[in-house]
């Protein structure tokens, strides 16, 4: 009989940790249409817009070791209350920024509400794993992110039709406006932009009294705790842990480039931002379908193998949007998701495999960490589509502009986690024999 991957007695804080994944993913996808949103709302080229991703992603880079070693000391529980009460903190942080009209200040807003999401990140993840048979940690978790894209779509959606929807700078050249006029826009539009995060605090804050007033299950070891000098060691020390860490950076930066940039490849293409938006919700559509599809194919292919797989599909889509020069390069973009949606959950659960619990908790820092990968390779690829100035066909090689090469950098992204995947599937062969 096969064990279940959720057992009855834990069903409920399941459920209420799955929430969490949503959240989260709701907040990755309103941010998203961000870079475009400030882009022209606050005149800046793209190496400047894609700060919104190196505040947000670098968030995560900054407060994951510190939410790990104070998850260690108390437990699940707490980290998830701190959580959440420093993603509401950073979402209401939008309401004075707006107001203020400072760039920097809504930056400020998203660094703090990603230290809440490292938290998050850091503590649902190993929670998760933990929450019945080592042998069904996997598949628990792919589970759990299935629910992510759920959080995805319904912050596309609002940032789609509350947000994008409703920019004035859109319609309007900035250039030829009165300093009046362009302050009058410039306002209205910023406080389109606030909305979707006070609408997230709320919901936030919702959560939050739920798990205050709901019992949650702990594994904490209360003896034979190791010390962090030696779980460090060990964690340093472990080829699988430490490869799955750089996995799932360069996983993290190739998500927000496909998913980020499609606004900017939609647009050479002669497809408004709103309209782009559509794409990305097919993006996350299919993301949404391929976590369940693959989720279920893991009773039959093991999670590594399944991984190799699916990198071999992403890089075929990504040749396709290197290579194309009309809508078949779009809807290769699109495809990409599908392929993404296993990847995240299984580099994930391939790295902590076989850990004590406390290394685990250690060790979900490095994943989350590895988080960093959103902020860094995003705006490397914004400084490609400068090269030429800040239009996105301002050069061309071999025939292809900066915005159809500047998938490269995903394409390589690919092939570093094809080869994480073949190594951690070869080992398994290996140690069967």
């Amino acid at each position: 009989m096969s064990k279940p991957i959720v057992e009855k007695k834990l069903l409920l804080p399941f459920v209420l940790i799955t929430s969490l994944f949503a959240l989260w993913g709701f907040a990755n996808a309103a941010t998203d249409p961000m870079v475009t949103a400030f882009k022209k709302v606050l005149e800046l080229n793209n190496l400047q817009a894609s700060l919104v991703q190196m505040a947000f992603y670098g968030g995560y880079f900054t407060m994951a070791i510190p939410a790990a070693l104070f998850i260690r000391k108390y437990s699940y529980k707490v980290g998830v209350v701190i959580g959440l009460s420093l993603f509401a903190l950073g979402a209401l942080l939008f309401y004075p920024a707006a107001v203020t009209q400072e760039f920097a200040f809504f930056l400020f807003g998203i660094y703090i509400l990603t230290f809440g999401l490292a938290f998050l990140e850091t503590t649902a993840n190993p929670y998760i794993l933990s929450m019945g048979d080592p042998s069904t940690a996997t598949q628990r978790l792919n589970l759990a992110q299935a629910f992510n894209p759920v959080g995805l779509l319904a912050g596309l959606f609002i940032a789609q039709q509350f947000v994008l929807r409703k920019l004035q700078s859109d319609d309007v050249d900035f250039t030829s406006l009165s300093a009046t006029a362009k302050a009058t826009i410039r306002q209205d539009d910023l406080m389109a932009i606030r909305n979707p995060y006070l609408f997230i605090a709320i919901v936030v804050l919702i959560v939050l009294v739920l798990i205050l007033l709901n019992r949650m299950p702990e594994n904490r070891e209360k003896d034979g705790k190791m010390s962090y000098s030696m779980t460090f060691r060990m964690l340093l020390t472990d080829k699988k842990y430490i490869w799955g860490v750089i996995s799932q950076m360069f996983y993290v930066g190739a998500q927000i480039m496909c998913w980020t940039y499609i606004y900017h490849y939609a647009e050479v293409r002669g497809i408004p931002a709103e309209v782009a938006g559509s794409y990305q919700m097919a993006a996350f559509i299919v993301f949404f379908i391929g976590r369940f599809i693959f989720t279920y194919l893991m009773k039959y292919i093991i999670p590594a193998r399944l991984l190799f797989i699916l990198c071999l599909v992403a890089i075929a889509f990504i040749l396709i949007v290197i290579f194309s020069k009309g809508m078949l390069g779009l809807y290769a973009l699109v495809g990409v998701s599908f392929a993404l949606s296993l990847m995240f959950p299984t580099i994930y659960g391939i790295a902590l495999e076989g850990m004590p619990e406390e290394e685990a908790k250690i060790g979900a820092a490095g994943l989350v960490m590895a988080i960093v990968g959103g902020a860094l390779m995003p705006t490397i690829q914004g400084s490609i589509l400068d090269l030429g100035g800040s239009g996105l066909q301002d050069i061309s090689i071999l025939g292809y502009s900066e915005i159809n090469l500047s998938f490269l950098l995903p394409l390589l992204s690919f092939v570093v986690i094809a080869s994480y995947a073949r190594y951690v599937s070869g080992r398994a062969e290996t140690e069967s024999i």
